[in-house]
């Protein structure tokens, strides 16, 4: 059965002005979003991840420009969009966003009740005598305890946990569509890490909506997706499901991301490191952006971008050895390994 897609993105190109300069953090990305599925938009900071998902929300730096592309959805081409007015049907409404500090995402002189509400009531989600106990169980479906008198509470009197829950209570408030979580467990330890991804995976199944990760952590990545998409310098340079970009990673960078867990690791062993930086986006890059920091780089890398090889009709990645006409290369030690020992967890997680 074909998947329906909900959100197509075909060519998308952003620039930045910066003291006079250009920076270019998007390059031509095209994605298709299927309704229903999990999406993982993994990479190093700086890679674009965050930049790329403001722009179906309208959230792009007022120094921010998409200058080619599109983003379709419900029919309509996001970038066309010039009006706040505009956006506010889409934001929050349809597509909503959990960011990764949620004090910043709250304010410090409300009461967290009343935040919540006044995204109810913009939206009209229920009457207005109705907000506050569509609130309260608001609060009290993502956790929050005693949810009726924390309505009055402040952001200070949650802990990181707490707040991060109601992040996400205001993320979905409206019931959108898709739901973007810009690394939502970044700042929290690893037992309410797992907690609120638990989280995600019952609103959404409540819901029924799409899910958007973002995250430089592929143990996430693993525990949560369905498919995956991997981001260097502006790009996705491959995409598949999680079990194809895993158990069979094509782009040399996607090698080195997974040869850097310490978990794919040998014991005693060195921890692999990615060599070198990122490139400088405020030029202009010539060949595999990935080529200076690729010790499987070939001539034609310094040369020429490459375009996507298919791998399997749901994987593809952006690399010249896929090339029929490249050497064989066999992938470093640690994809060898990662094939041939169960590091997936029962229900589908990491180990």
């Amino acid at each position: 059965m074909a998947k329906e897609t909900i959100l197509s993105v075909k060519d998308l190109e952003i620039e930045f002005n910066l003291r006079g300069k250009t920076l270019q953090p998007i390059r031509k990305i095209s994605l298709d979003l299927y309704k229903g599925e999990t999406l993982a938009i993994a990479g190093e900071s700086g890679s674009g991840k965050s930049v790329f998902t403001k722009s179906f929300i309208g959230m792009l730096d007022s120094n921010g420009t998409i200058k080619g592309g599109e983003i379709i959805f419900e029919g309509k081409d996001l970038t066309k969009f010039k009006k706040e007015k505009e956006w506010l049907q889409i934001r929050g409404k349809k597509i909503a966003m959990v960011f990764q500090d949620p004090m910043t995402s709250l304010n410090p002189l409300k009461r967290i009740g009343e935040q919540i509400r006044e995204v109810i009531i913009e939206h009209k989600v229920v009457p207005k005598e109705q907000a506050k106990q569509r609130v309260i169980q608001l609060l009290s479906e993502v956790g929050i305890p005693d949810a009726e008198s924390r309505y009055s509470d402040f952001p200070h009197q949650f802990s990181g946990g707490m707040r991060q829950r109601v992040v996400i209570a205001i993320a979905v408030a409206c019931q959108p569509d898709i739901l973007i979580c810009d690394e939502p467990t970044t700042a929290l330890d690893v037992t309410i890490q797992s907690q609120i991804i638990e989280l995600v995976k019952k609103i959404q199944k409540e819901l029924k909506i799409t899910v958007i990760y973002i995250t430089h952590d592929l143990g996430v990545v693993a525990e949560v997706a369905d498919r995956v998409a991997i981001m260097y310098a502006g790009q996705i340079v491959e995409i598949g499901t999680a079990e194809e970009v895993f158990f069979d990673p094509r782009h040399p960078y996607t090698w080195a991301l997974l040869s850097s867990l310490p978990q794919f690791g040998e014991k005693g062993g060195e921890l692999f490191a990615i060599e070198g930086v990122p490139p400088n986006l405020f030029k202009k890059i010539v060949g595999d952006a990935f080529a200076p920091r690729n010790r499987y780089a070939l001539e034609v890398d310094f040369l020429a971008e490459p375009p996507y090889f298919p791998v399997s009709e749901t994987h593809k990645a952006k690399t010249w050895l896929l090339d029929p006409r490249a050497p064989k290369i066999s992938p470093p030690d640690v994809i060898r390994r990662i094939k041939e020992r169960d590091y997936w967890q029962s229900d589908g997680g990491a180990v």
